[in-house]
């Protein structure tokens, strides 16, 4: 910033967090500030035909001479922008816009910064909301359902000559026509399919159960109204298909072989089973706490409705659509096919930035700042999962910023633990289905 240019502020607010400072710059002053920096550039400034140094000013001024004053009014306006903000104690969020005013006096250039501030916050009184905290303990039976899915999750499948049910697999070729004549996208050679699964059109489904290995079939297929392809919308077309293999699913069997698939060495089932249970409840404990953590949040913002700073919202769906498009990439997905607009993730932007807020002004007025041993026990529950644990806790105590993710996690758990201890608590059993969100 400069020093040279006289200015005057005032300021105005337009809305409850938009902020409009007006500034007046003197010319005068400008000039003595661009002939300053332009003699500080002739000193370094190259030309043909000139040594460093010795470019005469003229040449200098006519080269550089808009940039000087550009950098000169940039740096007043800076100055007068930022003296105000200090002198009303502003807490600014994002960057001003800069608009130019027409009404400045002779001699002088007019300008107005608008820009948002953060907003007061004042916290509501939690004591009448209610947060169900649902319940689940651990047995054997959820331990069975987990081995189930695990099973199922490494089924193989084998030919069979039986005729095809609901959960085989079938190779298939297959044709359609549409008045006698085949359209696009309706043929295909060795086309894999679940009988069941609902990947094809119900007429088309329908035909799967029972076939045999050999066999083919010609039916009807029905498009539904909304089809995408406009062609095919509305139209009844013929299908003919050929199932080159009937493929029944086979389990694979809880033995010590299963055992060592899923990293137990000796494939001791006890031991299997004991891993299962642990790691089970590590994932029922982080569901629990996320389902009480979402009424937490709720409450929160029940009672503390704030509005927001438009710009912290841009800010925070742009990073969540480099986000997405970074996961997208990382899935070996194109994105110039694919693009990820920070429109799409306003809403939940903004819902983030509000509760980025109230936590910070709730831990704050509360002291509910992290303690170190805090922080460990997170860390030490990351750990758990990995082969050799106590690595894993070198690596993220190696460097600071590592323990971020479990810094913050410990935040919310305070926020948490002090939100419970502020509302009316009930305990609710939960399905073990529906907290793992499991459809049967």
């Amino acid at each position: 910033m400069t020093d040279m240019a006289t200015t005057e502020a005032t300021s105005d607010t337009t809305s409850a967090l938009e902020r409009r400072i007006d500034m007046t710059v003197v010319l005068a002053d400008i000039e003595k500030d661009v002939d300053q920096r332009l003699k500080q550039m002739s000193r370094t400034v190259k030309m043909a035909g000139f040594r460093p140094g010795k470019v005469p000013m003229k040449m200098v001024a006519q080269q550089y001479g808009s940039q000087a004053r550009s950098d000169a009014i940039g740096a007043a306006v800076e100055k007068a922008y930022g003296e105000k903000v200090r002198e009303q104690n502003l807490r600014v969020a994002g960057y001003p816009r800069i608009e130019p005013k027409s009404d400045a006096a002779p001699g002088q250039l007019g300008f107005t910064a608008v820009f948002e501030v953060y907003p007061e916050i004042s916290l509501g009184d939690l004591t009448g909301q209610e947060i169900s905290k649902p319940t689940l303990v651990v047995t054997d039976a959820e331990v069975d359902k987990t081995l189930d899915v695990l099973r199922k999750q490494r089924t193989r499948y084998v030919e069979t000559d039986r005729a095809a049910a609901k959960g085989d697999r079938l190779v298939i070729d297959f044709v359609g026509r549409k008045n006698g004549e085949e359209f696009a996208g309706g043929k295909a050679t060795d086309y894999t399919v679940m009988v069941g699964g609902g990947m094809m059109l119900p007429d088309f489904e329908a035909q799967m159960e029972g076939v045999k290995t050999g066999e083919t079939r010609s039916f009807d297929v029905n498009f539904p109204a909304d089809y995408q392809a406009a062609e095919l919308a509305g139209s009844t077309v013929q299908f003919e298909m050929t199932v080159k293999k009937v493929e029944a699913a086979q389990l694979p069997e809880l033995d010590a072989d299963f055992a060592r698939q899923l990293g137990v060495a000796d494939g001791d089932l006890v031991k299997m089973r004991s891993e299962v249970r642990a790691n089970l409840e590590r994932e029922v404990k982080k569901r629990l706490l996320a389902k009480v953590k979402e009424q937490v949040m709720d409450a929160l913002l029940k009672v503390n409705p704030i509005e927001v700073p438009k710009a912290l919202v841009a800010m925070e769906s742009e990073q969540m659509a480099e986000t997405a498009r970074r996961d997208m990439e990382s899935r070996g997905m194109g994105m110039k096919n694919i693009p990820v607009e920070a429109s799409w993730f306003t809403d939940q932007a903004a819902r983030r930035v509000k509760l980025g807020l109230l936590l910070a002004e709730l831990v704050k007025a509360r002291d509910l700042n992290v303690k170190p041993e805090q922080v460990r026990k997170i860390v030490d529950e990351f750990a758990e999962t990995f082969e050799d644990p106590k690595e894993v806790v070198r690596w993220y105590y190696s460097q600071p910023q590592r323990l971020a993710e479990a810094e913050a996690l410990a935040l919310e758990n305070n926020v948490v633990d002090w939100v419970l201890a502020n509302t009316r608590v009930s305990e609710t059993p939960i399905a073990f289905d529906a907290l793992m969100g499991n459809s049967a």
